[in-house]
Protein backbone atom coordinates (compact mmCIF):
# COMPACT_ATOMS: atom_id res chain seq x y z
CA UNK A 1 0.00 0.00 0.00
CA UNK A 2 1.38 3.36 -0.94
CA UNK A 3 0.11 6.02 2.33
CA UNK A 4 -0.59 9.63 1.17
CA UNK A 5 0.52 13.06 2.77
CA UNK A 6 -2.27 14.83 2.33
CA UNK A 7 -2.14 18.51 2.87
CA UNK A 8 -5.83 20.10 4.69
CA UNK A 9 -6.21 23.60 3.98
CA UNK A 10 -9.28 25.44 5.95
CA UNK A 11 -10.93 27.79 4.60
CA UNK A 12 -12.60 30.94 5.75
CA UNK A 13 -14.20 33.43 3.12
CA UNK A 14 -11.17 34.00 0.62
CA UNK A 15 -8.55 33.05 3.03
CA UNK A 16 -6.65 30.12 4.36
CA UNK A 17 -7.13 29.70 7.94
CA UNK A 18 -5.58 27.63 11.10
CA UNK A 19 -6.67 27.27 14.54
CA UNK A 20 -6.18 25.19 17.90
CA UNK A 21 -9.05 22.62 18.78
CA UNK A 22 -10.60 24.35 15.35
CA UNK A 23 -10.84 27.14 17.58
CA UNK A 24 -8.84 30.56 17.19
CA UNK A 25 -8.91 30.80 13.67
CA UNK A 26 -5.81 32.96 12.49
CA UNK A 27 -5.48 33.88 8.57
CA UNK A 28 -2.40 32.17 7.11
CA UNK A 29 -2.98 33.75 3.24
CA UNK A 30 -4.33 32.64 -0.06
CA UNK A 31 -5.05 28.93 0.03
CA UNK A 32 -4.19 28.88 -3.63
CA UNK A 33 -0.97 30.25 -2.99
CA UNK A 34 -0.44 27.22 -0.62
CA UNK A 35 -1.96 24.57 -3.46
CA UNK A 36 0.37 25.23 -5.69
CA UNK A 37 3.08 25.01 -3.90
CA UNK A 38 2.18 21.62 -2.45
CA UNK A 39 1.31 20.73 -5.53
CA UNK A 40 4.55 21.47 -6.93
CA UNK A 41 6.59 19.99 -4.14
CA UNK A 42 5.26 16.26 -4.33
CA UNK A 43 2.10 16.15 -1.86
CA UNK A 44 -0.52 13.63 -2.43
CA UNK A 45 -4.04 15.05 -2.20
CA UNK A 46 -5.38 18.31 -0.98
CA UNK A 47 -8.29 18.97 0.73
CA UNK A 48 -10.20 22.15 0.79
CA UNK A 49 -12.46 22.63 4.18
CA UNK A 50 -14.73 26.07 4.19
CA UNK A 51 -14.87 25.88 8.04
CA UNK A 52 -17.70 27.89 8.28
CA UNK A 53 -19.99 26.40 5.50
CA UNK A 54 -21.96 24.55 8.04
CA UNK A 55 -22.53 27.13 10.50
CA UNK A 56 -23.96 29.54 8.06
CA UNK A 57 -25.45 26.95 5.60
CA UNK A 58 -23.41 27.54 2.59
CA UNK A 59 -20.49 26.47 0.31
CA UNK A 60 -18.53 29.54 -1.62
CA UNK A 61 -16.06 27.74 -2.11
CA UNK A 62 -16.63 26.83 -6.26
CA UNK A 63 -14.22 29.35 -7.49
CA UNK A 64 -11.46 28.65 -5.50
CA UNK A 65 -12.30 25.14 -6.46
CA UNK A 66 -12.33 25.47 -10.23
CA UNK A 67 -8.84 27.87 -9.78
CA UNK A 68 -7.02 25.19 -7.99
CA UNK A 69 -8.28 22.29 -10.00
CA UNK A 70 -7.18 23.96 -13.30
CA UNK A 71 -3.40 24.18 -12.50
CA UNK A 72 -3.56 21.31 -9.87
CA UNK A 73 -3.44 17.55 -11.32
CA UNK A 74 -3.38 16.05 -7.70
CA UNK A 75 -6.95 14.97 -6.01
CA UNK A 76 -9.05 17.36 -4.37
CA UNK A 77 -11.21 16.78 -1.67
CA UNK A 78 -13.96 19.22 -0.65
CA UNK A 79 -15.96 20.13 2.46
CA UNK A 80 -17.94 22.19 4.05
CA UNK A 81 -21.72 23.46 3.93
CA UNK A 82 -22.60 20.16 1.40
CA UNK A 83 -25.72 18.95 2.21
CA UNK A 84 -27.74 17.68 -0.63
CA UNK A 85 -26.28 15.45 -3.59
CA UNK A 86 -26.85 18.85 -6.35
CA UNK A 87 -24.68 20.50 -3.60
CA UNK A 88 -21.91 17.32 -4.23
CA UNK A 89 -22.59 17.65 -8.24
CA UNK A 90 -21.86 21.43 -8.07
CA UNK A 91 -18.58 20.93 -6.51
CA UNK A 92 -17.35 17.77 -8.28
CA UNK A 93 -18.54 19.88 -11.62
CA UNK A 94 -15.87 22.57 -10.47
CA UNK A 95 -13.26 19.94 -10.62
CA UNK A 96 -12.86 18.65 -7.51
CA UNK A 97 -12.63 14.72 -7.38
CA UNK A 98 -14.24 13.85 -3.68
CA UNK A 99 -16.15 15.51 -1.10
CA UNK A 100 -16.15 15.29 2.25
CA UNK A 101 -19.16 15.28 4.38
CA UNK A 102 -19.60 15.97 7.95
CA UNK A 103 -22.54 17.90 9.44
CA UNK A 104 -25.10 16.74 6.99
CA UNK A 105 -24.27 13.06 6.97
CA UNK A 106 -24.55 13.00 10.76
CA UNK A 107 -27.84 14.93 10.01
CA UNK A 108 -29.16 12.37 7.44
CA UNK A 109 -27.11 9.74 7.23
CA UNK A 110 -29.19 8.42 3.84
CA UNK A 111 -27.19 11.32 2.39
CA UNK A 112 -24.13 9.00 2.46
CA UNK A 113 -26.32 6.33 0.46
CA UNK A 114 -27.29 8.80 -1.88
CA UNK A 115 -24.11 9.99 -3.15
CA UNK A 116 -22.20 6.86 -3.10
CA UNK A 117 -24.86 5.64 -5.62
CA UNK A 118 -24.90 8.73 -7.68
CA UNK A 119 -21.29 9.69 -7.73
CA UNK A 120 -19.40 6.27 -6.81
CA UNK A 121 -17.89 4.98 -2.93
CA UNK A 122 -15.00 6.28 -3.57
CA UNK A 123 -15.86 9.89 -4.28
CA UNK A 124 -17.59 9.78 -0.62
CA UNK A 125 -15.12 10.90 2.53
CA UNK A 126 -16.55 11.17 5.81
CA UNK A 127 -15.33 13.59 7.84
CA UNK A 128 -15.33 12.70 11.94
CA UNK A 129 -15.04 15.44 14.20
CA UNK A 130 -13.57 13.56 17.45
CA UNK A 131 -13.39 14.78 21.11
CA UNK A 132 -12.57 12.56 24.09
CA UNK A 133 -15.21 12.23 26.70
CA UNK A 134 -14.83 11.81 30.33
CA UNK A 135 -15.92 8.22 30.50
CA UNK A 136 -12.78 7.75 27.60
CA UNK A 137 -15.31 7.37 24.74
CA UNK A 138 -14.65 9.04 21.24
CA UNK A 139 -18.07 11.28 20.40
CA UNK A 140 -18.29 12.65 17.07
CA UNK A 141 -19.00 16.85 16.79
CA UNK A 142 -20.28 19.01 13.63
CA UNK A 143 -20.11 22.17 12.49
CA UNK A 144 -16.08 22.22 12.98
CA UNK A 145 -15.92 20.58 16.55
CA UNK A 146 -18.64 23.48 17.51
CA UNK A 147 -21.46 20.76 18.26
CA UNK A 148 -22.22 17.90 20.20
CA UNK A 149 -23.95 15.17 18.64
CA UNK A 150 -24.06 11.95 21.23
CA UNK A 151 -23.15 10.00 18.26
CA UNK A 152 -20.03 7.42 19.19
CA UNK A 153 -16.68 7.67 16.70
CA UNK A 154 -16.87 3.99 16.35
CA UNK A 155 -19.99 2.92 15.47
CA UNK A 156 -20.58 6.06 13.47
CA UNK A 157 -17.62 4.98 11.11
CA UNK A 158 -18.78 1.81 10.81
CA UNK A 159 -22.24 3.03 10.10
CA UNK A 160 -20.95 5.01 7.02
CA UNK A 161 -18.67 2.17 5.50
CA UNK A 162 -21.95 0.39 5.48
CA UNK A 163 -23.98 2.75 3.45
CA UNK A 164 -20.89 3.76 1.18
CA UNK A 165 -18.11 5.93 2.44
CA UNK A 166 -15.10 5.04 0.61
CA UNK A 167 -12.85 7.05 2.96
CA UNK A 168 -13.06 8.36 6.59
CA UNK A 169 -11.16 11.56 7.43
CA UNK A 170 -10.31 11.30 11.21
CA UNK A 171 -9.78 14.67 13.10
CA UNK A 172 -8.95 15.02 16.95
CA UNK A 173 -10.19 18.07 17.90
CA UNK A 174 -8.19 17.72 21.13
CA UNK A 175 -5.33 17.44 19.30
CA UNK A 176 -5.81 19.87 16.16
CA UNK A 177 -2.82 22.57 16.02
CA UNK A 178 -0.98 21.22 19.28
CA UNK A 179 1.55 19.87 17.59
CA UNK A 180 1.55 17.53 20.53
CA UNK A 181 1.06 14.29 18.50
CA UNK A 182 -1.58 11.88 16.70
CA UNK A 183 -4.27 10.62 18.99
CA UNK A 184 -3.20 6.65 18.30
CA UNK A 185 -5.96 5.39 20.33
CA UNK A 186 -8.19 6.95 18.22
CA UNK A 187 -6.88 6.04 14.87
CA UNK A 188 -6.36 2.19 16.08
CA UNK A 189 -9.81 2.11 17.65
CA UNK A 190 -11.37 3.48 14.35
CA UNK A 191 -8.94 1.28 11.89
CA UNK A 192 -9.78 -2.02 13.57
CA UNK A 193 -13.53 -1.13 12.87
CA UNK A 194 -13.41 -0.34 9.26
CA UNK A 195 -12.22 -1.56 5.80
CA UNK A 196 -11.56 1.75 4.36
CA UNK A 197 -8.72 3.91 4.26
CA UNK A 198 -8.75 6.08 7.18
CA UNK A 199 -6.85 9.23 6.91
CA UNK A 200 -5.26 10.75 10.02
CA UNK A 201 -5.21 14.52 10.92
CA UNK A 202 -4.94 16.66 14.39
CA UNK A 203 -1.65 17.07 16.21
CA UNK A 204 1.73 16.36 14.25
CA UNK A 205 4.29 18.00 15.53
CA UNK A 206 6.90 16.01 14.58
CA UNK A 207 7.32 14.22 11.50
CA UNK A 208 8.00 10.72 13.72
CA UNK A 209 4.21 11.46 14.65
CA UNK A 210 3.06 10.46 11.12
CA UNK A 211 4.84 7.07 11.04
CA UNK A 212 3.44 6.34 14.35
CA UNK A 213 0.31 7.21 12.64
CA UNK A 214 0.46 5.02 10.20
CA UNK A 215 1.73 1.99 12.59
CA UNK A 216 -1.76 2.65 14.46
CA UNK A 217 -3.58 1.63 11.39
CA UNK A 218 -3.82 5.07 9.41
CA UNK A 219 -3.75 4.97 5.40
CA UNK A 220 -2.58 8.59 5.72
CA UNK A 221 -2.21 11.31 7.09
CA UNK A 222 -3.46 14.71 6.48
CA UNK A 223 -1.36 18.06 7.85
CA UNK A 224 -1.79 21.29 8.21
CA UNK A 225 0.00 23.67 10.65
CA UNK A 226 3.28 21.50 10.20
CA UNK A 227 3.00 22.30 6.51
CA UNK A 228 1.82 25.55 6.59
CA UNK A 229 3.70 27.20 9.10
CA UNK A 230 6.93 25.28 7.19
CA UNK A 231 5.73 27.02 4.16
CA UNK A 232 5.33 30.69 5.64
CA UNK A 233 8.92 30.25 7.56
CA UNK A 234 11.48 28.78 4.94
CA UNK A 235 9.43 29.67 1.42
CA UNK A 236 8.28 32.61 2.57
CA UNK A 237 5.97 34.43 -0.25
CA UNK A 238 3.99 38.03 0.69
CA UNK A 239 1.37 36.52 1.63
CA UNK A 240 -2.64 37.53 -0.40
CA UNK A 241 -4.93 37.80 1.74
CA UNK A 242 -8.53 40.03 2.49
CA UNK A 243 -8.33 42.52 5.14
CA UNK A 244 -11.96 42.25 5.73
CA UNK A 245 -12.00 38.36 6.49
CA UNK A 246 -10.19 37.17 9.92
CA UNK A 247 -7.81 37.96 12.43
CA UNK A 248 -4.54 39.27 10.36
CA UNK A 249 -2.26 39.82 13.08
CA UNK A 250 -0.29 37.03 13.05
CA UNK A 251 0.56 37.61 9.40
CA UNK A 252 1.42 41.79 9.82
CA UNK A 253 3.70 40.84 12.60
CA UNK A 254 5.65 37.98 11.24
CA UNK A 255 5.35 36.01 13.68
CA UNK A 256 5.74 31.98 14.15
CA UNK A 257 4.36 29.69 16.65
CA UNK A 258 7.45 29.27 19.16
CA UNK A 259 6.13 25.19 20.03
CA UNK A 260 5.09 23.99 16.32
CA UNK A 261 7.71 21.95 14.58
CA UNK A 262 7.71 22.38 11.40
CA UNK A 263 8.67 20.67 7.87
CA UNK A 264 8.73 20.06 4.17
CA UNK A 265 6.75 17.66 2.30
CA UNK A 266 10.30 16.26 1.39
CA UNK A 267 11.36 16.07 4.95
CA UNK A 268 8.47 14.05 5.77
CA UNK A 269 8.30 11.60 3.36
CA UNK A 270 11.94 11.08 4.07
CA UNK A 271 11.06 9.82 7.04
CA UNK A 272 8.39 7.27 5.81
CA UNK A 273 10.49 5.81 2.98
CA UNK A 274 13.33 5.57 5.53
CA UNK A 275 10.77 4.23 8.25
CA UNK A 276 9.97 1.22 5.68
CA UNK A 277 6.58 3.04 4.56
CA UNK A 278 6.26 3.07 0.77
CA UNK A 279 5.05 6.66 -0.16
CA UNK A 280 5.09 8.83 -3.58
CA UNK A 281 8.60 10.00 -3.00
CA UNK A 282 9.33 13.07 -4.56
CA UNK A 283 12.92 13.18 -4.76
CA UNK A 284 14.52 11.47 -7.83
CA UNK A 285 17.47 9.89 -6.37
CA UNK A 286 15.35 7.87 -4.35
Amino acid sequence: MTHRVIAKLDIKGPNLVKGIHLEGLRVLGNPEDFAEFYYVNGIDELIYLDVVASLFERNSLTEVISRTASGNFIPLTVGGGLRSVDDIRSVLRAGADKVSLNTAAIRDPNLIRDAAHEFGASTVVIAIEAILRDNGEYFAYIDNGREETGVEVTSWARKAQKLGAGEILLTSVDRDGTGTGLDLDLISCVAAEVSIPVIAHGGAGMVSDISDGITAGADAVALASMLHYGVLETHFFEPRFNPEDGNQEFLLKKSRPTKMTIASIQEVKSHLYEAGYDCRYPIDDK
